[in-house]
């Protein structure tokens, strides 16, 4: 689970919906649900009944409440409490008539008014309206103000006109066209757009300074202020965003995955993850254009409008979008999002349930990435160590499948090499790990990594020529500074992704086979210093020595000893000569 807002569904082992719920952040709250402690007896039955959970990925808090009361409504799950009154969230509406009223409601009706929202918080369209009460004089009343009954002289002005509310459009004391300017900077408001209000309210306010009428223009720098102080915190979408549907699609080398989401009335009401197993070497836009007709044909959609990454209007009925900015690339940015979480979900279940699926599927995108000919389903890692020439000693590790394959680990210690260097020290261990293998005859790996940079692996070359092995392993290294990866007979590096899973196993490896060469020279050390230690005690033995390397390690270790666990190891007389000599020189 992601830790992002979003809605989840639990289903039940009939594939049923059971519960939906909503989280500022999705991971946290799916994991309360399965702790051992919980109070309610309700939530323990519902937890009990939960076979499978999904979930999808929304851009805030608000989008998910929003999410999750359209889901709720359309499947009234089990577990789920439903609203006593069921009203949908409000939307601001501005009515399609003469002398447009500017409403609340929450329920939309096709009789061509606009609609904006929805709000999830009823106080913020409170304050919306509240703020055009005090900017703009809008009618109230539900009179129908066509032009034919106004001047029949049908209607008298109300409360509202003698308390300056209203200019008595009913009357025909406003003109239509200069309500409707009005109407305008409303519409621009809802869209996010504040600076047509603000410009509008500035050249009145000029016109009334000008004229000399300063309480007017006082009135409308207030207005301007109002305007300027004002930030919503809600995100306003208009509700001509309807009837569309997004797609978006991400692969690898064995599966696609592909995120559909429907949208009406500025919201998303239905989404869908969808999982393929490729059987050839499908292309993402052959993969995606299946999905879309099958995902519409499924849930029934004959929307006209489809954002996606591909144009496939040739071959389905609709217009396609490739947005690159504004509200149609946000909610395509949203479906990717959603895949790319859905993909990662899925590939973290793989590794559990299907490992060898998981193996096949890196070290296939390890041969794309490293430009191999075969998949490297065996790869040795070697490295060295040593403290300013002293002990030096070097590490293979071997991974098999992509998984450590530890029982063929294997430590080196240098043989024909004096004093500090890393080349000759690589090329001595290359050539003695694969001159064994050859002569005992088991299988050579598909690629071969070295820890460092091009001196390193020329060294490495040179021992696999005289092998006659350099045209038959692929090999390769890897710089530390900057993780360059270095091919033989190339001065210039690859760089690799940094998320790359092929850079991950890499650094994988390479870390291992440190670890792996650094305790080895570890051990070295102390074997030595606690060797070198005992040298010279009369009465103990070179098998003696032998005896307590193995089974403590180090002097301190053998000083902590009480005498008589060290009597029991190697015998009375001993052990008070070994501690008499470790108490008067240490």
């Amino acid at each position: 689970m992601p830790s992002l807002p979003g809605v989840y569904q639990f289903f039940d082992s009939s594939n049923k919906i059971i519960y939906i719920g909503k989280a500022k952040n999705l991971k946290k709250r799916v994991v309360s649900y399965f702790q051992k402690n919980l109070n309610s007896q309700k939530t323990k039955n519902l937890v009990k009944n939960i076979f499978e959970i999904k979930h999808v990925v929304v851009s805030s808090e608000s989008d998910a409440l929003l999410l999750e009361s359209s889901l709720i409504k359309k499947y009234q799950p089990k577990y789920n409490i439903l609203l006593r009154d069921d009203k949908t969230y409000p939307w601001i509406v501005i009515k399609n008539e003469a002398f447009p009223r500017v409403i609340t409601t929450r329920k939309i009706e096709k009789d061509g008014s606009e609609y904006f929202g929805p709000f999830t918080n009823y106080k913020t369209v409170r304050m919306i309206m509240n703020m055009f009460s005090g900017l703009y004089s809008l009618r109230t009343c539900a009179y129908d103000l066509a032009k034919e009954k106004v001047d029949s002289k049908k209607y008298k002005v109300c409360l509202e006109y003698h308390i300056g509310n209203c200019l008595g459009g009913c009357e025909g004391l406003q003109k239509e066209n200069d309500y409707n300017k009005c109407v305008s900077n409303i519409r621009d408001f809802l869209k996010g757009n504040l600076s047509t209000s603000i410009n509008y309210f500035r050249t009145e306010m000029k016109i009334a300074s000008d004229s000399l009428d300063f309480e007017k223009a006082q009135s409308l720098k207030e207005k301007i202020t109002l305007l300027l102080n004002y930030q919503s915190k809600s995100t306003i979408v208009s509700s001509s965003l309807n009837n569309i549907d997004v797609f978006s699609i991400q692969s690898d080398s064995t599966h696609a995955y592909v995120n559909y989401l429907q949208v009406a009335f500025g919201r998303i009401v239905r989404f869908h993850n969808l999982e393929i197993k490729k059987k050839l070497d499908e292309s993402d836009e052959e993969l995606l254009l299946l999905s879309i007709v099958d995902l519409r044909n499924t849930f029934n959609s004959n929307n006209k409008t489809i954002i996606s990454l591909f144009d496939f209007k040739k071959v389905i009925p609709a217009k396609f979008v490739i947005p690159k900015v504004g509200e149609k690339k946000k909610l395509l940015d949203l479906s990717l999002k959603n895949v790319s979480l859905f993909k990662l979900e899925k590939l973290k279940q793989v590794q559990i349930v299907d490992p060898e699926r998981h193996s096949k599927r890196i070290l296939n995108q390890m041969a794309v990435d490293l430009r191999l000919q075969d998949n490297p389903v065996h790869i040795e890692c070697f490295d060295n160590s040593n403290i300013q020439g002293s002990i030096p000693v070097a590490a293979c590790i071997v991974f098999k499948n992509a998984r450590a394959s530890k029982k063929d680990y294997r430590h080196y210690n240098i043989k024909t090499v004096e004093g500090p260097d890393d080349y000759a020290s690589m090329e001595e261990v290359v050539y003695r790990r694969y001159k064994r293998l050859i002569e005992e005859k088991i299988s050579l790996p598909n690629l071969i990594i070295i820890d460092g940079g091009k001196g390193q692996l020329s060294s490495s070359i040179l021992a696999l020529k005289k092998l006659n092995l350099d045209k038959k392993i692929a090999i390769l290294g890897i710089a530390k500074r900057l993780e360059e990866i270095y091919y033989p007979n190339d001065p210039i590096p690859l760089y690799l992704d940094k998320k790359s899973e092929t850079l991950r196993l890499i650094q994988q490896m390479r870390n291992e086979a440190h670890r792996f060469a650094i305790a080895f020279h570890r051990n070295k050390r102390s074997s030595l210093a606690l060797n070198s230690s005992l040298d010279g005690i009369a009465g103990i033995g070179e098998k003696t020595k032998i005896s307590l390397l193995k089974k403590f390690k180090s002097l301190k270790k053998i000083k902590e000893l009480p005498l008589e666990s060290l009597i029991s190891e190697i015998g009375e007389s001993k052990a008070k000569k070994l501690m008499s000599f470790l108490n008067s020189t240490h």
